[in-house]
Order: structure tokens, then sequence, then C-alpha cells
């Protein structure tokens, strides 16, 4: 939902960055947990009392959007009265259990169900009509594994295209997330299917 980038104010408050399409939702919530998300445990470390490989629940005494600062916000935690406290949270993110996300509408993904999911490059989309010269036995090939998700342009007025970061196991392929090039996406599965544009993977591999 957010992760924690430094201390605000002397009274214990932390700022974060907002890692939600949903951001008003956290001025509502009265507990969060704090932890590092999966792929980022190898560089956790113990801070403070919270050991960052296992999420701990924490109680919110308040939350609001940053006015002055597009993309941020402030917490102030439960029991976190200086910034020596707040100092402790510092780069931990704030998490809220799988059963609490919200319901998206058809076409759209959280970037966790993404992450994880199988690339596979396919000839052609399903074909518009039967006579399509597609031939569809052709064997899907596997590009690899969505490792992350980059978002252009976050923060600014404008953003760009979605960009799945996948690991083909040398180098990195970037592929748009869009509805032209990913044909199918089936988080239940783990796969994702794709017609990659000409000289797509050329521009990335090479």
């Amino acid at each position: 939902m957010a992760r924690i980038l430094r201390p605000r104010g002397n009274k214990g408050e932390v700022a974060v960055e907002l890692l939600t399409d949903f951001p008003e939702r956290l001025t509502k919530l009265q507990e969060v947990f704090l932890g590092r998300v999966q792929g980022e445990l190898a560089a956790a470390k113990f801070v403070g009392a919270f050991d960052a490989s296992e999420p701990t629940p924490i109680g919110v005494k308040s939350c609001w959007l940053s006015q002055n600062h597009r993309g941020q916000g402030v917490f102030h935690f439960a029991g976190v009265n200086s910034i020596n406290d707040a100092e402790k949270f510092r780069a931990l993110d704030v998490l809220l259990p799988f059963e609490q996300r919200v319901s998206l509408p058809a076409g759209q993904y959280f970037v966790a169900d993404l992450i994880g999911c199988a690339v596979f490059e396919v000839a052609c989309g399903t074909p518009a009509a039967a006579s399509s010269s597609c031939s569809m036995a052709t064997a899907p090939q596997l590009l690899g594994t969505v490792r992350d998700v980059q978002f252009p342009g976050e923060g600014e007025s404008v953003r760009g295209t979605p960009l799945l970061e996948v690991d083909p196991g040398q180098g990195e392929l970037l592929i748009p997330l869009a509805e032209d090039i990913c044909k199918r996406i089936d988080t239940v599965a783990r796969r994702i299917e794709v017609v990659l544009p000409e000289g797509l993977r050329d521009l990335n591999l090479g």
C-alpha cells in the first residue's frame, strides 16, 4: 500500500510513498502491517522491535494525504511519539492482508498478482475469424517470469503505459502492459500470453 520514506515532524509521524491506486482508503484504516514485500527480504534487516521478514500489526492513530508532495502521505502509528521512534520504520512497507484488498474491475490487476507470472509469446492473438491465416498450433515460447512492474511517468501529470519487467534468464525484457500486446492474463494460472511487436525483443536484449 505504501513505503515509509523517513520521519516527518517531531511527534512520531512518518512520510510514505503511496503505492496504491486507492490512497483515500489509507485515511480510514485503524490497523496496518509493517514489513517487507516478498522479493526484498534478502535486503531486509531487523528494524527496532520489528522483524522485517515477518509483517507485524500496528495501530494507526491518523493518516492523511500530503497536499505539498504528490504521491505521498503521512502516517502516525500508535505508540510512536518521537523522531527516534519513527526512524525505526524507515524503508518498511505498509501492508494489508490479501483478504482486505479491493475488488478490481475487469482488465485491472494488482502488481503482486502479476509478479511471478510466466510470460509466453504466442504467434498471434485470438483469431477474429475462422479463416485467419495464423496457426494456433504454434507452441507458445516461454520468455521468462515477471519480476516487477514499472510505471513510467509516475508522480507526473501524465503516466506512460506500465511495463512488465520480465526476467528471461539473461538481461531484462520490458513488455508494455497493453491490450494489443498482452493478449491473455490469467493470474490464477500464473500465465500471461503476449504478442510482441517486431523488434521489441531485440531492442530490450540487444
